[in-house]
């Protein structure tokens, strides 16, 4: 049988449970692979509209992976994998801009390219934040400035007015002074791929509990581990020892009520044209080891 294999995904678990031998204590075979950082992190740049559902739809490697909640219910029901319910995550994000920008409130983006990634976390929960202050009209997404490390870079850079930014980049662009304008946290999904042994997910999972229970406590032990998955030419700027503790798992249930009402959200946005969204169930479409 394939080795089990893991990708971190902006967040420091699966660091941790590497670092303390979680996973090797919990009996699994696996593959422990760096994909997100890529050196010089071009796999984020994508180009215009090419963002998470993307990925899922040319393929992922490996067996666990994670996105917004919102792309997960669409991929899974398109049969792009299964979404694991038994845990989610929330990972803090928010609409930033610079320190000296006129932009002071959310109503002040009306108008304003705001930079996020296509059909990703950071483009439902932007109109999610923004529409209990704006018309729909008003709300100006710019997709083309590419994933996260793209647009964070944009923004150091001074070349994007607005940017949403979660994980690490939140934290960078709140050390380097640039201002959140608003908060814009999401729920991250988990999606499963391929045919993994149930058995081998449940001691994946538990160790990451492990990790997160570490996180929780000593959140300052770990915070280092971000420049693992920082292009280099970041790493000179970053003072880990000041940011937070980033994506949150929780091991509760995603139910069936969350799902479809999730599904109704994004039909009502139509943030994917008609038919598209893809015709799985939960029942179908996702994947539990409780019970």
């Amino acid at each position: 049988m394939a080795k089990f294999l893991i990708e971190p995904h902006f967040r420091l678990q699966e660091w941790v449970a590497e670092e303390k031998g979680y996973f090797r204590a919990e009996g699994l075979d696996y593959e422990f692979r760096e994909l997100v950082r890529s050196t010089g992190g071009q796999i984020h740049n994508k180009g215009d509209k090419v963002g998470a559902f993307q990925s899922f739809a040319e393929g992922r490697k490996s067996n666990v992976s994670c996105a917004c909640h919102w792309t997960v219910n669409v991929a899974a029901s398109n049969g792009h994998g299964r979404m694991y319910t038994d845990v989610y995550s929330v990972a803090p994000a928010g609409i930033f801009v610079a320190a000296g920008s006129k932009i002071k409130t959310p109503a002040d983006l009306a108008g304003v390219p705001i930079s996020v990634g296509y059909q990703s976390g950071s483009h439902y929960a932007t109109v999610q934040a923004l529409e209990a202050y704006l018309k729909p009209d008003e709300i100006k997404l710019n997709y083309a400035d590419g994933m996260l490390f793209a647009r964070m870079e944009k923004l150091i850079d001074g070349t994007a007015p607005a940017v949403n930014l979660f994980s690490g980049p939140y934290y960078l662009a709140e050390q380097l002074g640039f201002r959140k304008v608003i908060d814009t946290t999401f729920m991250i999904g988990t999606m499963i791929h391929g045919n993994p042994d149930p058995e081998d997910l449940r001691k994946f999972f538990r160790a990451l509990r492990k990790a997160q229970r570490d996180v929780d406590l000593r959140p300052e032990l770990y915070t280092h581990y971000y420049k693992n998955e920082f292009p280099d030419r970041f790493h000179a700027m970053m003072d880990t020892r000041r940011w937070g503790p980033g994506e949150r798992l929780v091991f509760e249930p995603y139910t069936k009520e969350v799902y479809e009402e999730s599904f109704e959200w994004i039909a009502d946005h139509h943030i994917f044209p008609e038919g598209t969204m893809g015709a799985g169930r939960y029942e179908q479409a996702t994947l539990s080891l409780v019970g």
